[in-house]
C-alpha cells in the first residue's frame, strides 16, 4: 500500500480492503493508458495532511488531466504549472475575505500541513479524459473515507463547492461538523463562488473549538 502516514493506513485499512483499492490500483497500471497523478502521488493528499491535526477537508471531483499537474492534492499544482483558473478564484476569495495576498503559485501542500486535507473523490483521472475514472471505484472508496471522518472525529470543517461536493453533505453528521457549502470556484459559476467567506468562518469554528487556526497564505520561496 502507497499510504506512507502510519495513521492515516491504520485508519483507512478496512475501507481499503473493503472497495479493493489494490485492485483498483493493479487495473490502472497494467492497462495501456496513461494517468494521473503518477502512482506514488495517488495517496498525497493523506502524506501531508497529518492524521491527528486533519482538521478541514476541502472536496474536489478529479485529478488535472494535463500532464504535470495533477500532485494528489484538490485543486493544487506544483510550483512550476501555471495556476488554474478555479484556485486563482479562491486565492481572489481569501484575499478579499482575510487580506491575505495573493500567490504566484498553486502548491497547497503548505496547506495540507497544517491539517487541510485536499481530497479528490476520484484519486486518477485519464490523460486529457475528466471524469474518466468515475466508474472504477474511487467514489465508493472516498464516500467511505467522509463517513469514516465524520464518525470518528469531531468539529471538523468541510468546504463543500459545487453541486458535486455538495452531494456528499449526507454522509457528513452535520450536528458534529461545520458544512459550508458555495457555487463552485471556476469562471465557469460566473462570480457566485466570491463573498461565500468560507476561510474566515472555517477559523473563527476551529478557534470556537479550541484548535488552531490555518494560515491561509503559502510561502513564496519555501519547497515542502
Amino acid at each position: 500500500m502507497l499510504i506512507k502516514d502510519p495513521q492515516w493506513a491504520s485508519f483507512l485499512q478496512e475501507s481499503i480492503q473493503r472497495h479493493q483499492v489494490d485492485s483498483i490500483i493493479d487495473t490502472l497500471k497494467s492497462s495501456e493508458q496513461t494517468f494521473y497523478p503518477k502512482e506514488e502521488l495517488i495517496f498525497a493528499a493523506f502524506d501531508h495532511s497529518p492524521f491527528d491535526q486533519t482538521n478541514v477537508i476541502i472536496l474536489g471531483q478529479d485529478p488535472y488531466h494535463n500532464p504535470g499537474e495533477a500532485m494528489g492534492l484538490s485543486f493544487s499544482v506544483p510550483l512550476t504549472k501555471k495556476v488554474p483558473p478555479s484556485l486563482k478564484n479562491i486565492f481572489k476569495e481569501i484575499n478579499t475575505d482575510l487580506g491575505i495576498p495573493i500567490p504566484s503559485h498553486g502548491d497547497l501542500r503548505y496547506w495540507a500541513k497544517q491539517g487541510v486535507l485536499l481530497l479528490n473523490a476520484m484519486l486518477t483521472v485519464g490523460h486529457q479524459s475528466p471524469g474518466s475514472h468515475r466508474q472504477i471505484g474511487w467514489q465508493a472508496f472516498t464516500d467511505q473515507v467522509i463517513q469514516d471522518l465524520s464518525l470518528h472525529k469531531s468539529n471538523l470543517v468541510f468546504l463543500l463547492w459545487g453541486n458535486y461536493a455538495q452531494s456528499k453533505a449526507a454522509l457528513i453528521d452535520e450536528k458534529k461538523h461545520l458544512i459550508l457549502s458555495a457555487k463552485h470556484p471556476s469562471p465557469l459559476a460566473r462570480g457566485g463562488f466570491f463573498g461565500c467567506n468560507h476561510f474566515s468562518q472555517t477559523n473563527e469554528f476551529l478557534i470556537k473549538n479550541g484548535k488552531k487556526p490555518i494560515d491561509w497564505s503559502l510561502p513564496e520561496l519555501k519547497l515542502f
